[in-house]
Order: structure tokens, then sequence, then C-alpha cells
């Protein structure tokens, strides 16, 4: 099943394990993938003398990972191809302790606080890209607490599944039984939601302290730049963040990017890791900021879990994320029809009818992108006129299952309790609504910045952008601010890495002027 190549590669990232591992495998006798997953397994398995396999005949196909004997938690429902094939291979290696993005002490003492027992499910499609993160995140959780068990499921091998639980939407993420998620999400993330759902063992709780020269919150490519300068000037930094990468992580393509004809926003962000990782600088992800407050010069940051860091300057680069309409129908019917990643979910609405929400260059590619799946896209803009790329528009008016209107504002979605059903909408020139059949909605309206935690400690406009001066400064003295969370125009990426390195700049300069201290 595997290519020569992929086996060599395998081998070569398998040659250090220290464990020895078993993948138990139950399969029924004529399922009509048990041929593709024995020889999987069997490629992963030639490919280590640590690992081998066992071979059981049971009701339903799949297999758990086995150390040493031991069930860790972690078990695979379906043939870990595509996407999910790295899942697999992580697993292994994050339970032999050499996994590349292992989480550091303090996200390790939160894991292990959680109160369990704990199961949880995630169905995936092996197409979807936003669905490995969150699978491997939760494996890892597995991995490190004995009171969580957490299984993949691939809802195509287990269509009945989804088709009784609702599932229009993927990675959807199961916690005893309920809905706790839908949709991309990062490791941070994901374990407060079960710290809120399950709660934590205070006594194993963290309430590190450390103090540095420079903080910089947030890790996409302004956080990225702000931390590499800082730390070209000598300085001692720290880059808080619940992933490097930020929302350059749901960007498919990226063509803008001087230099770099073509990447994705997976690959940008695993070279702005790198690039930081090329430095002295502590590398915190997978926290959220709770608060920020002045004392004299210094500035303290507390984030979820209890830890707390100090520094005279604070870079502010947290970005932004996808707006909401915030109409009835919206969070009800979230992941039951309502959707924001045509490349994830797409797929679910195979020969069915779609509305795309926005008529800028992601709410066009979005169109483009289903058109090819669905019988009927339907964009609807709030505004007379499209915001997209005249390349983009000239495709999707090309397209004869488009349809495109103007000044249309979405009132509510609408559903029958279990499932988008359809999508009320208000002509902004007649005033007239009028409620269109659909099966599901997809919405891209742009971005809010992530500006919440911090509007007490600096002044933000109508809009919520923290507003700066040329310098990146703030109103107040050192603390700084860059990217798409800002006032600064034009949202993006080389920009904000451009801002970034300005915003630590300016902290050096006011650093070396007495302003600091």
């Amino acid at each position: 099943m595997l290519d020569t190549s992929l086996k060599q590669q395998i081998k070569g990232i398998f040659a250090e394990l220290k464990a020895n591992y078993v993948l138990s495998v139950t399969t029924p006798p004529h399922h009509e993938s048990k041929e593709e997953m024995l020889e999987l397994l069997g490629d992963v398995v030639a490919s280590s003398d640590k690992i081998t396999y066992h071979v059981h005949q049971g009701n339903e196909l799949e297999f758990s990972l086995l150390k040493e004997e031991k069930d860790l938690g972690v078990k695979f429902r379906g043939v870990p191809n595509g996407h999910e094939f790295t899942s697999l291979l992580l697993a292994i290696l994050n339970s032999d302790g050499q996994g590349k993005d292992l989480p550091d002490e303090s996200i390790r003492h939160r894991v292990k606080a959680l109160q369990g027992p704990i199961r949880l499910q995630t169905y995936v499609s092996l197409t979807c890209t936003n669905c490995p993160e969150v699978v491997q995140s939760l494996n890892l959780m597995a991995i490190l607490n004995d009171n969580i068990r957490h299984e993949m499921v691939d809802g195509a091998l287990y269509p009945e599944e989804a088709e009784a639980l609702k599932i229009k939407a993927v990675p959807a993420v199961y916690a005893d039984g309920k809905l706790i998620h839908v949709g991309r999400a990062g490791f941070g993330e994901l374990l407060e939601k079960l710290e809120a759902r399950y709660g934590t063992d205070a006594g194993k709780a963290d309430s590190s302290e450390k103090t540095y020269d420079v903080l910089v919150i947030g890790g996409g490519p302004a956080g990225s730049a702000a931390a590499i300068y800082s730390a070209r000037k000598g300085l001692n930094v720290a880059v808080l963040a619940d992933r490097i990468g930020g929302q350059v992580k749901e960007t498919a393509g990226i063509e803008n990017l001087i230099s770099i004809p073509q990447t994705t926003g997976d690959e940008l962000a695993s070279h702005l890791k790198s690039h930081i990782r090329s430095y002295q600088i502590d590398l915190l992800e997978y926290r959220r900021v709770d608060k920020v407050e002045v004392k004299g010069k210094q500035k303290v940051v507390s984030v979820t879990g209890g830890s707390r860091y100090i520094a005279p300057a604070v870079i502010i680069a947290t970005g932004a994320s996808w707006k909401r309409l915030n109409v009835p129908g919206e969070t009800e019917y979230g992941g039951k029809g309502v959707a924001f990643c045509p490349h994830c979910d797409g797929p679910f609405y195979k020969g069915k009818r779609v509305a795309v929400i926005g008529g800028g260059n992601s709410g066009i590619e979005a169109a483009i992108d289903l058109a090819g799946i669905c019988s009927d896209v339907t964009v609807f803009e709030f505004l007379n006129e499209l915001k997209a790329d005249k390349v983009l528009q000239e495709k999707a008016n090309s397209l004869s299952n488009v349809k495109i209107f103007l000044s249309s504002q979405t009132v509510e979605i609408v559903g029958d309790g279990e499932k988008v059903i359809g999508i009320r909408v208000k002509d902004r020139n007649t005033e007239e609504e009028r409620t269109i059949p659909i099966d599901g909605v997809f919405i891209q309206i742009g971005l809010a910045p992530n500006s919440a935690v911090f509007k007490e400690t600096v002044n933000t406009n109508r809009f919520g952008e923290i507003v700066v001066d040329a310098h990146c400064r703030t109103d107040q003295p050192g603390i700084y601010a860059a990217g798409d969370v800002t006032t600064v125009p034009y949202k993006q990426i080389i920009i904000s890495m451009g801002e970034g390195a300005k915003a630590a700049l300016s902290a050096f300069e006011d650093r070396i002027r007495g302003v600091l201290s």
C-alpha cells in the first residue's frame, strides 16, 4: 500500500523507538476494508522490530495502540489513510516521548489534572485537513492521562453512526456522548473545553511564575516576527500562543508572500516555528491569556491554568478570528448545516444546495470550490458589490450552478430542530424578506480582532482593533501591538510580519531610552 520511498521514511522515523508497541486489531471476517487495513498496518509493522500487530475477529473494524502491553487509550475505528496516517505515526512517536511538538511541563500538568473518566470520540473524513490536529491533540491527552480514552471514527466507514448523530461537519468531537466541538481546534482550545466540562484536580494545577525581557502574545506572522527580532537583540523572550501560525493555519493556499510563489498555511506555520526555534526563545504554546495587569513598569500576564509571566515589555499580536453572523440559528445548527470550512465540510453536501455568506475572496473561493461538489451554490453579499478579486468573480460567474445576490442581509438560519433546512434573507434595497430552501450554509464574512482580553488595558476603536501609532505603540507605555489585531490597514501576512518587526524594534528602542525601567 505504501510506496517504497514512504516506507524508507517511516523506517527512519521509527529507528530510535525505545519501547515495544502492539497494534491490537479487530476486524469482521468479510469487511470490505479489512485487507486495506491489514496491508497498511503490515507496512507500519515492517518498518520497526519494535512494532507488532495482533488480529482478532470482532464486529467492528478498529485497532488500539498498546505500549509494553498497556492499552494507551488510543483507538482508530477506520483505516487511517489520507491525512490521518500522520495521526497514527505521531501516536506511536508521542507515546515514545519522541514527538516533535510535545507540550511543556506546565501543559502536561493541566492534562494530568483533568478529572475522569473521559471517553472521547472524534468523527472525521479522511480528506479533511482540519481533522488531524484535533485527532492528534486528543490522542496525546489520552497518552498523558490514564483516565482519558479517545477514538478516531471514520464517518464514511460508519455512516449509520454519522447519520444518527446528524453530523454535517468534521471534525466532530463527542465527550461521553455529548457534542463538545465541531471544526478546527488546537490542543489548547480542546484542553480548555475538557477542563470546563470535567473539572481539574486543584492539587495538580500549575501556579508557576516566570520573568522575561519581552513577552509576545500570539504566534502568527506578527508575533513570530516580533519574537525573532527581539531575540536578535539579545533579549530574554517568550511567546505565549494557542498555536504557532494562528489564522494562517486556516489558509489553504498562499500566493502573495513575496519571494515565495506558492505555499500553504500549514507549511508557513511550520517554517515560522522552525525559525523561532532557531533562537533561544521560550515557545509556550497551548496557552490562552486571561488577564494583563500593569504593576508599575512591569506587566503581568496570567494564562488559563494558573501560570503567570512578567516582563517590562509586552507585544500583543493575537490576530483575528472568523466573524459570526450573530443571527438566530447560527449557534444552534453549528455542525448541523452551519459550517466555516468548505475544504473540510464540502463533501458532506455532495449533490445538495448550499449558501455562502460573503462576497470577499474567501467567500467567492468557497463558492467556486463548492460548485464542483454541490448541485446549487448561492452567494449572498451584504454590500452592493463584491469585494473579491476580479479573476475570482469572473470564475464564479462562469459557473452555471453558482448564483450571486448583492445587497442581501442574512436574517436567520432556519432549521427543523435537527439540521439546517433554509436561510432567511432580506433585500436591503426593497426590505423584502424571503426564505430560501438550502441544506447548508458556509459563513465567510471576514475577521474580527482578538482583543477582548486587552480592552481594559489598552485603547481600542469601535471595531475592537487596538489603536497603535506609526511605531506600534499603544496608549500604555511598554505595551505594543502588531498585525491584524491593530488599526493598521490591510490585513495581510506580509504586512503583519513587518508590523511585528517594527513593534520589537520600538520596544528595544524604548528599553535603551529607559522608558521600560
